[in-house]
């Protein structure tokens, strides 16, 4: 390892800096004015990811790895949301990483590689996990805006909430629906009620 050039790993990790400044565009729609960013939707998917790997008895760390790695190609395309979709292609996810880990070593560019085809093909339970974790992480963030009143947000709320495929994932949605953003703080402060 010490002899391989790592020049196109340290290009990759300043490009992926860029996702922190990346807006997550569909809540536009929703009226938000400055939404969440996509390095902090892959942040909060990756760590509901472990939650949701855990629970199901998939491999939480490669779950939390096509976590991590699943939206890592908007740093060349953009976020492109939903209806965005229908006029313009958002650009296949596994070329464009293909491009992003062309001159990185071999080791490496084949475990990206692989962990992008495998989350873009939806079939093992740790994919099928981290999608779950992409739709919660979703809800979750709809359901924050709604309560700084962007009343919209409900649409996604739903549609993300009706993707959702894993047993734990649809149990964690309606916990997560029955309770308020900072129910957590309460019962963590001790309040009553």
């Amino acid at each position: 390892m010490a002899d391989q050039d790592l020049t196109e790993v340290a290009h990759f990790l300043w490009e992926a800096g860029t996702l922190k400044a990346a807006r997550r565009t569909g809540w536009w729609m929703a009226g938000v004015r400055d939404p969440e960013s996509v390095a902090e939707h892959a942040w909060r998917t990756s760590v509901i990811a472990s939650v949701i790997a855990t629970l199901e008895g998939a491999d939480a760390a490669r779950t939390v790895h096509m976590a991590v790695w699943h939206d890592s190609q908007e740093t060349r395309t953009g976020d492109v949301n939903h209806l965005g979709k229908k006029y313009a292609s958002p650009g296949d996810a596994q070329a464009v990483t293909a491009d992003q880990t062309a001159g990185m070593p071999e080791v490496l560019r084949t475990a990206v590689r692989a962990v992008v085809a495998e989350y873009e093909a939806k079939e093992t339970p740790e994919a099928i996990c981290a999608r779950d974790a992409d739709k919660l992480e979703c809800m979750l963030q709809g359901l924050e805006y709604k309560a700084q009143g962007y009343e919209a947000a409900q649409r996604w709320v739903e549609n993300s909430r009706a993707r959702i495929m894993t047993e734990s994932g649809r149990r964690l949605a309606d916990r997560l629906l029955a309770q308020a953003p900072l129910d957590w703080l309460r019962t963590a402060m001790g309040e009553k009620g």
